[in-house]
């Protein structure tokens, strides 16, 4: 009884608006001041118990690089040379759009840093070019998805951490996947250049490749750095962040000289504001994983699971299903943190390796951010654009079709995203 009415006190705080990260915290702290055997220290105890990690520190660290990036003009390096390669083709700054996202998730980590990022600049580009403002926003927001997929990732990272599957592997794993998805929308952007007959870039800056490709030669060098020291072992996840916010603080402030000492403290209370978002919401459901071990939740799912989904496909297409739903109205980390732990047994139990499981997981919380209502992608890149939420999700949903082609593939035939591991190895 005391189970039923903390999902509809939860569905109802979701419903009225309360952030989540409280809407989970409440529910944690009621649960288990319910229950007699139990101290209410153990709220946060937990909460403290679930931040307790190293591997953690990326999170903001990772938040830090970006911002750094997008304060340091390296975002706008990385733009001018999109164009520049992309601009001269019908519907250039499209593509652009894209490349730009694929190259900027091998830097930050963070899909809400590439909308906000690349979307005021090339959002704006596109308006004035001629593009709509449904397809200037909808490309924006969902090839920034492709920020939680291409590694560094930020979801990657948490995913990691709750789970002890090897960072590195799962950041190997979401490069095919990420590429395939960017060339997907790119082949969404060809199909509709020739039917809506979408402007080229008038640019010189095919003029300008070389010179714009030595001057984001430092921003480019930033994802082999990162990825190739974690894969070589020089260097955790947490450290290879550590790395990225110092080298971005460096390329920003001597290189570019974009970066003040007086604009150090607010990009350090921007990261601190969207670092304490995640953060604080990972917190609280570490407490309500409490109060679910408690009612042994885990035990039943996988019962259930076990007498009904054995098929390792039919499971990930439910898997798919629910976490699509949890993304309407949830961010990516507290999903996480309250659902993987109950169905990892399961996952083990039928045969799904940790890192083809935790990429499909990834990609389809990260389609969750241009979902509405909660999408941060979308609602980012419809601010920036003036156009209504309905509007945006209708230029997106072209592009997140391309995105669950991919998620198919990859549950028909896993391969896809072990392919670089197996290589390496």
């Amino acid at each position: 009884m005391i189970g039923i009415i903390l999902i509809i006190l939860f569905i109802f705080f979701i419903f009225i608006g309360v952030p989540i990260a409280y809407s989970i915290g409440t529910v944690a702290l009621i649960g288990i001041m319910s229950i007699p055997n139990i101290s209410n220290v153990t709220v946060p105890m937990k909460m403290f118990y679930g931040l307790n990690s190293f591997v953690l520190l990326a999170v903001p660290l990772f938040i830090l690089s970006a911002n750094l990036m997008n304060s340091g003009n390296i975002s706008k390096k990385l733009i001018d040379l999109s164009v520049a390669l992309m601009g001269s083709l019908k519907g250039g700054l499209a593509y652009a759009n894209v490349l730009v996202s694929m190259i900027f998730a091998g830097v930050s980590g963070s899909s809400t840093a590439d909308t906000a990022g690349v979307g005021k600049i090339l959002i704006p580009r596109m308006l004035e070019d001629g593009y709509d403002k449904e397809n200037s926003v909808g490309i924006t927001a969902a090839s920034s998805t492709i920020g939680s997929i291409i590694p560094p990732s930020i979801i990657m990272v948490i995913f990691g951490g709750i789970t002890n599957t090897p960072i590195s592997d799962l950041f190997l794993a979401g490069i095919v996947p990420g590429v395939l998805i960017g060339l997907g929308m790119m082949g969404v952007i060809w199909f509709n250049a020739k039917k809506r007959n979408y402007p080229s870039y008038n640019s010189e800056g095919k003029k300008n490749l070389f010179k714009l490709f030595v001057e984001a030669i430092p921003a480019l060098l930033t994802p082999i750095i990162i990825i190739g020291g974690i894969v070589t072992g020089w260097y955790t996840a947490t450290e290879a962040a550590a790395f990225a916010a110092l080298y971005s603080f460096f390329v920003g402030m001597f290189i570019y000289k974009a970066i003040k000492l007086s604009d150090i403290p607010n990009i350090l209370v921007d990261t601190l504001k969207l670092s304490s978002l995640s953060l604080f919401a990972l917190a609280t459901s570490s407490a309500l994983g409490e109060l679910l071990g408690y009612y042994n939740v885990n035990a039943i799912l996988q019962t259930f699971f076990m007498n009904n989904f054995t098929s390792q496909i039919l499971f990930m297409l439910i898997i798919v299903l629910f976490f699509l739903f949890i993304g309407t109205f949830m961010d990516a980390i507290p999903a996480m943190i309250l659902f993987v732990p109950i169905m990892m047994p399961t996952v083990a139990a039928i045969g799904i390796p940790n890192v083809v499981f935790g990429i499909v997981i990834v990609i389809t919380l990260a389609t969750g951010l241009v979902t509405p209502p909660y999408g941060l992608c979308l609602l980012i890149a419809s601010s920036i654009g003036d156009l209504s939420i309905e509007k945006s999700f209708k230029g997106v949903m072209p592009y997140i079709g391309v995105i669950m082609v991919v998620l198919l593939l990859i549950i028909v035939y896993p391969p896809i995203a072990l392919f670089i591991i197996d290589f390496f190895k």
